[in-house]
């Protein structure tokens, strides 16, 4: 790793007490995954395999899907697990190291998430400032409040820059709804990919957030005034 990138490391306990270790590489700027793709890559990450109906690659220019290429490096891995199995999972960063015993599809869906966002699919550049402040294991409403605080901030910047801001959330409804649909293609390559359960499930649990997205955004926003109740009493003083 050099100055221009970092790493975010996922270290597997597996329940037979072997151990994998993946490393991720992200450049520090652009946000997206260094890593070197195997080769051959397998005719399920080819673009035009269950290609997503919102994909805005062309076949042409772009051979594979960049979202299921950067997959098959932890497949193998996976496909040594059920979704209940229980792993310890050490998450290592240059900031921290977290630690935690869960289950397989909770720890790939983790590590999943990260892949998604530095990939290099288009849907997927929202998320890439979030996984350059990467929160593993967040619950339903540490991402919640990331997502919209990241947003935010996005339109912030961008008003900053002389364009028209976006702060009612509705362009961020649009593109998780775009999100849902990329997930629905990506689950159609990992069942012909895949040999077991776990990959596929912790697909299902990343797509849960942008199932409940619109809804919370919603209703759930609201019930997060508390926090802010005391600083709006200050700001009034």
């Amino acid at each position: 790793m050099n100055a221009a990138s970092f790493e975010i490391i996922y270290h597997f306990t597996l329940p037979d007490r072997s151990a994998t270790t993946v490393e991720l590489c992200i450049d520090a700027e652009q946000l997206n995954l260094l890593n070197e793709l195997p080769r051959p890559l397998p005719s399920w990450t080819m673009l035009g395999f269950h290609q997503c109906p919102n994909c805005t690659l062309d076949a042409q220019t772009s051979a594979i899907c960049p979202v299921a290429a950067h997959l098959v490096q932890i497949l193998p891995s996976c496909n040594k697990l059920i979704s209940y199995d229980e792993v310890d999972v050490d998450v290592v960063t240059s900031e921290r190291k977290m630690s935690v015993h869960t289950k397989a599809e909770m720890a790939i869906s983790a590590m999943m998430g990260l892949i998604f966002a530095t990939s290099g699919c288009p849907h997927m550049d929202f998320f890439r400032p979030m996984a350059r402040f990467h929160l593993p294991f967040a619950t339903q409403e540490e991402t919640l409040f990331r997502s919209t605080g990241t947003y935010l901030i996005g339109q912030y910047l961008r008003q900053r820059q002389g364009h028209e801001p976006d702060f009612d959330l509705s362009g961020l409804e649009v593109i998780y709804e775009e999100i849902k649909t990329v997930n629905r293609s990506v689950a159609a390559r990992l069942r012909a990919a895949t040999k077991t359960d776990s990959a596929l499930n912790a697909l299902v649990l990343l797509d849960i957030h942008a199932q409940i997205l619109p809804y919370a955004l919603k209703t759930f926003l609201d019930k997060l005034d508390y926090l802010f109740i005391p600083f709006w009493m200050s700001q009034c003083r």
